[in-house]
C-alpha cells in the first residue's frame, strides 16, 4: 500500500490527473512569473523540459506556444537550429499590467470615483461578445446592457488593452467617463453599484476554495521548514500557485475594502499566496538556475526584483 501523499504532492498530482489541461493558460503563467524576470525569453526546448514533470507532453506545449504566438502574446526568434520564444509587445503590456495586480502587497487605495465605459449605439453579435469578454478580463462589471463599470482602472490603459486585443476598431463606439460624488441623498449608493455589477458570492466562493486548497500546503511548508523542499517541486508548486491565483484575479475587480464584507476571503487568499510564494522562491530559483536556457545555451540571471514581489513577509508566519 502506497504512503499517503503530502499536501504538496497532492496538489501536484491533482494537476497531473486533470482530464483536460489548458496548457496555453499555464504557459502564460510561466512566462509572467518565471520568464519575465530573466529577460522575457526562453528556448522552447527549455520550456518543454521545465513543464515535463507536470506531464504536459511536447506536442501539447508546442501547439500551445504556436497558438500564443498567433494571438500575439509571444513571438519567435530563431538561433541556429533552435528557437527562442519571447514576449511580443502586446504580451509585455499584458504581463506588466497583470504583474502589478498579482504581486501587490495590498489592494490599492480608492479615490471614491467610478470609471465608466459607455457603449454608444447598437453593437451585436460577435463584436459585442468580444468587447464584453475583454472588459470582464480587466475586471469591469456591467450596469444594464451598455455600461461597463470599474472602481479604479486607468481608462487609458483599458483602451490600450482593447487595442492589444484586436478591438481597436470599436473605440469609436465607446465613451470613457469618470463619475464624481453627488450631494443628493437619493443617488444610488456605492454598495448598490457593487451588487448590481458583480456577483460577489461567486467570487467569494472561488477565493474560499483557493484558501482550502493551499492552506494545507502552507502548513506543510511551515512544519517542514528545516527540511528543504526539493528544487523541482518548489518550482512546479510555485507555478501552480501563481497560475491558480492569477485566474482568480482575472475575475476580481479589486474592489476597495470599504465596498467589501469584513470577512472577505480575498484578503486571506492574498496573504496565503504571499507567504507560500516567499517560502518557495529560493529553491525554485535554484531550479531555474540549473534548467532555464536560451537557444544559445546561456542561462540569464533573474532580476533581483523577483524577491521584492508581494513586499516583505514574516518568514515565521
Amino acid at each position: 500500500m502506497s504512503a499517503e501523499l503530502t499536501p504538496i504532492q497532492q496538489r501536484l498530482e491533482d494537476f497531473r490527473q486533470q482530464g483536460r489541461v489548458q496548457a496555453g493558460s499555464l504557459i502564460v503563467s510561466v512566462f509572467g512569473d518565471a520568464v519575465m524576470p530573466r529577460g522575457s525569453r526562453i528556448w522552447l526546448g527549455s520550456l518543454i523540459r521545465l513543464l515535463e514533470p507536470l506531464e504536459l507532453n511536447e506536442r501539447l506545449i508546442r501547439t500551445s506556444v504556436f497558438r500564443l504566438t498567433k494571438e500575439e502574446w509571444l513571438c519567435s526568434e530563431p538561433a541556429g537550429r533552435r528557437t527562442d520564444y519571447l514576449l511580443a509587445p502586446a504580451g509585455q503590456r499584458r504581463f506588466a499590467e497583470a504583474s502589478r495586480h498579482i504581486y501587490a502587497a495590498r489592494a490599492p487605495q480608492w479615490d471614491r470615483r467610478w470609471r465608466l465605459i459607455m457603449l454608444v449605439g447598437e453593437l451585436a453579435g460577435k463584436p459585442r461578445e468580444q468587447l464584453k469578454r475583454a472588459l470582464f478580463w480587466q475586471g469591469f462589471g456591467m450596469l444594464g446592457s451598455d455600461c461597463f463599470v470599474h472602481p479604479s482602472v486607468d481608462l487609458t490603459n483599458a483602451f490600450d488593452a482593447l487595442i492589444a486585443d484586436g478591438l481597436g476598431e470599436l473605440l469609436g463606439r465607446l465613451k470613457p467617463l469618470i463619475a464624481a460624488d453627488t450631494p443628493y441623498g437619493s443617488a444610488a449608493s456605492d454598495l448598490d453599484m457593487v451588487h448590481a455589477a458583480w456577483n460577489l458570492n461567486d467570487l467569494a466562493a472561488m477565493y474560499a476554495s483557493f484558501v482550502q486548497r493551499y492552506q494545507p500546503v502552507l502548513a506543510q511548508l511551515r512544519a517542514d521548514s528545516e527540511h528543504a523542499l526539493d528544487e523541482e517541486s518548489a518550482f512546479l508548486l510555485r507555478i501552480l500557485l501563481i497560475h491558480d491565483y492569477r485566474r482568480l484575479l482575472l475575475r476580481d475587480p479589486e474592489l476597495p475594502d470599504v465596498l467589501l464584507p469584513g470577512d472577505w476571503p480575498g484578503h486571506q487568499a492574498r496573504q496565503l499566496c504571499r507567504e507560500i510564494y516567499h517560502r518557495l522562491l529560493p529553491a525554485s530559483e535554484r531550479h531555474l538556475d540549473r534548467h532555464f536556457q536560451l537557444a544559445n545555451g546561456q542561462t540569464p540571471e533573474a532580476s533581483p526584483t523577483v524577491y521584492a514581489r508581494f513586499g516583505e513577509v514574516d518568514p515565521l508566519g
